[in-house]
């Protein structure tokens, strides 16, 4: 029986070695997937966040609704209701834009994106929707309608009174012209069903004229108004 010596024994280190030098992909793959999570951990606390801060607001908002007069809450509702065309209580950024103006608030573009960065909601988008270059489109803002009441009431709160009598103002001053004359008095009177004699209309005018030149300006206007 031959020795067990006779036959050489298998190598072994050149077999470490080369295992030695092969990557660790597991761990890799590990500290990817812990970045990963990491990363859609912290845009969940953001989405958290956005949403606690937007019903904080919401909740604000409808308090100071509830300061505002009936009239003032009905424009506020009917503004928002004539340019949410697809009546889904949202608006976007140009019907935002109108829906302001016709409520006497012309604000520039950059400040109209900050009130949607703000307090808006992003838009549903089909899972096929993307970009010419084939990546995702930038997220559409919407404005829902309590944060709509919410911004609204809080400008019109803020607003200086001298604003919304001159608003009313030039409801009455046909034409722009800078005052309210006597033509101006009877036509409101008309669209407003009032029945008033042209002595009355007149004697209106020259108990606030205080220039004597037969017509009310903003000035006298304000007076009125402000007494």
């Amino acid at each position: 029986m031959a020795s067990s010596s006779a036959h050489p024994s298998f190598p072994s280190k050149p077999y470490g070695s080369a295992y030695s030098k092969l990557p660790d992909r597991s761990l890799g793959a590990f500290g990817a997937s812990t970045a990963q999570q990491q990363q859609r951990e912290a845009q969940r606390q953001e989405r958290e966040r956005e949403r606690l801060e937007r019903e904080r607001m919401e909740r604000e908002g409808q308090s100071q609704l509830a300061e505002l007069t009936e009239e003032q809450r009905e424009e506020i509702n009917e503004a928002f209701g004539l340019f949410d065309l697809d009546r889904d209580k949202r608006i976007d950024y140009h019907e935002l834009k109108v829906a302001m103006k016709a409520l006497g608030f012309d604000l520039p573009k950059n400040e109209i994106l900050a009130i949607l960065q703000t307090h808006g909601v992003p838009a549903e988008q089909p899972p096929s929707s993307s970009s010419a270059a084939g990546g995702p489109r930038p997220t559409r803002l919407l404005l829902p309608l309590a944060q709509f009441q919410a911004v609204m009431s809080q400008k019109i709160r803020d607003r200086d009174p001298r604003e919304e009598i001159l608003r009313a103002f030039e409801l009455f001053d046909d034409g722009a012209k800078g005052v309210i004359n006597l033509e101006d008095l009877r036509r409101v009177a008309r669209e407003l069903g009032e029945g008033l004699e042209e002595e009355e209309l007149a004697a209106m005018i020259e108990e606030f004229d205080l220039d004597g030149d037969g017509a009310i300006n903003r000035e006298e206007f304000l007076g009125i108004c402000l007494q």
